[in-house]
């Protein structure tokens, strides 16, 4: 028989694992040194099943995988219920909405432009729907509504009858956005883009936005030739109807003006910028300047308001710590328009971050 684990049989048996995993530590010990799930023979199938009875046909009330568990997708629906086709199900059993993911697959439709893990850890994901445009009915409406209905989103990564649990997880601000993405036979069409934020969930399990990344052959790409930064299109320049609460790539005309100018004094200096990729587990992020020539790693905000300076400061301390594990030092700077509240100088100095302003046609590094 193929191996089976306390997952399906808590499926089966309607039984949490934890007291599944009890009853074989009870039995068996502890599991060997390296060894992190139960993968039970013959016998010690029969004797759970023995010990905790039942025929299966009690429908659970709660949801039983861990993050990382696979199970047949059939397994899912026989406890359960829910849709057995497409990518979203709704059980009427638990409070949850299911969806389903194959990268693989949608990669075939062109999906894999538009769904993944992105820089801010939120994951995005296409709605329902191969033609016409994608409306807000059925899978799509219960998706949106999860979050104000009280309902946990539980996405899992399936492929061919597999289905791998990758965890919990709500709607972001914005809940979704309305993309042209291609209908199965390639023609465009106005499609759902669900922003999903991860709850309890292992992210490392899913694909980069934009598509799988090559296997890493460390944590840091392209440390070792890093590429001249240039200043952002101008002709990408958005002017947001609201400030995502994510640090999503949107760059105002004066964050635009911010950045080229600031690549521009250091070009002057002799210490010209750079872009420097970093992949952190399955997705990359990328700082808005590498400096070799200072040592720096530099995140630019357009407003010294203090949500903007605490966002940076996040971000550039990650930037700093992905790059260090690589085995690159560098210092994190944070570039702002003017000079911040002096508390927030302050916070940044106790945390070892340069604060670099903009002073008239030039730009001004903070002293401690």
């Amino acid at each position: 028989m193929a191996d089976v684990t306390p997952a399906n049989l808590s499926l089966e048996l309607n039984v949490p694992q934890k007291r599944i995993r009890a009853f074989l530590r009870g039995i068996y010990g502890t599991l060997p040194t390296g060894v992190s799930r139960w993968q039970l023979d013959s016998g010690q199938v029969a004797r759970v099943r023995a010990h905790f009875g039942g025929d299966g046909s009690a429908t659970p009330s709660s949801w039983s995988l861990d993050p990382g568990d696979t199970v047949r997708r059939r397994e899912i629906h026989s406890a359960y219920g829910g849709q057995q086709q497409g990518g979203i199900s709704t059980p009427r059993s638990i409070p949850d909405v299911l969806i389903f993911t194959d990268p693989a697959s949608g990669a075939k439709y062109g999906y894999d432009t538009f769904e993944g893990l992105r820089e801010d850890g939120s994951y995005w994901y296409t709605g329902e729907g191969q033609y016409g445009p994608q409306e807000f009915v059925r899978g799509n409406r219960a998706l949106r509504d999860a979050a104000s209905e009280g309902k946990t989103i539980r996405l899992l990564r399936t492929n061919g009858v597999n289905a791998t649990y990758i965890g919990a997880f709500t709607t972001g601000d914005p809940a979704y956005e309305i993309e042209t993405i291609p209908d199965a036979d390639g023609n465009p069409r106005e499609g759902i883009i669900f922003n999903l934020l991860p709850l309890d969930a292992r992210v490392e399990l899913l694909p980069a936005y934009g598509g799988e990344l090559k296997p890493p052959g460390g944590l840091v790409d392209y440390v070792a030739d890093p590429r001249r930064w240039t200043p952002p299109d101008f002709a990408d320049i958005l002017i947001p109807q609201r400030e995502s609460a994510q640090g999503d790539r949107v760059v105002s005309r004066v964050e635009f003006e911010l950045q080229s100018d600031f690549g521009a004094w250091l070009t002057d200096a002799n210490t010209p910028p750079y872009r420097l990729p970093l992949r952190a587990g399955s997705t990359i992020i990328e700082p808005d300047f590498y400096v070799p020539g200072r040592e720096w790693i530099v995140e630019a905000k357009r407003s010294t308001a203090r949500g903007y300076v605490r966002t940076a400061i996040g971000q550039v301390l990650d930037y700093v710590h992905i790059a260090a594990k690589a085995g690159l030092t560098a210092l994190p700077v944070i570039l702002l328009p003017g000079e911040p509240e002096s508390d927030l100088v302050e916070l940044m100095f106790s945390l070892n971050i340069i604060a670099v302003c903009r002073d008239h046609s030039s730009f001004r590094v903070l002293a401690d």
